[in-house]
């Protein structure tokens, strides 16, 4: 089975970090407990708290798929929405 891996980088807006945070927090623990979803977590970089980085590992991309369109995942894009600053996501394989 080839595993899906994510890196997402959220950078939120100066101001917004709480509030971002906070929302990037309430995606944990349903997003878990999804099917399909092997490894989710999220990191602050300790040099520059307005970034955030998700490293998720997920059974496929159709997994990834039914997270991107839950109703947690849509709710915490609402509520974002204004405070973000950049965010880039990378679908990955790995090959070692």
């Amino acid at each position: 089975m080839s595993v899906l891996t994510v890196v997402a980088k959220v950078v939120a807006k100066k101001g917004f970090v709480d509030s971002v945070k906070s929302e990037l927090l309430k995606l944990v623990a349903p997003t878990r407990n999804e099917e399909g979803c092997i490894e989710y977590r999220l990191h602050q970089d300790n040099d520059d708290p307005v970034v955030f980085i998700f490293y998720e590992n997920w059974k496929s991309e159709a997994c990834l798929g039914k997270h991107m369109n839950s109703d947690h995942f849509k709710s915490y894009v609402t509520a974002i929405d204004g405070m973000i600053e950049e965010k880039a996501v990378h679908k990955m394989t790995r090959i070692e």
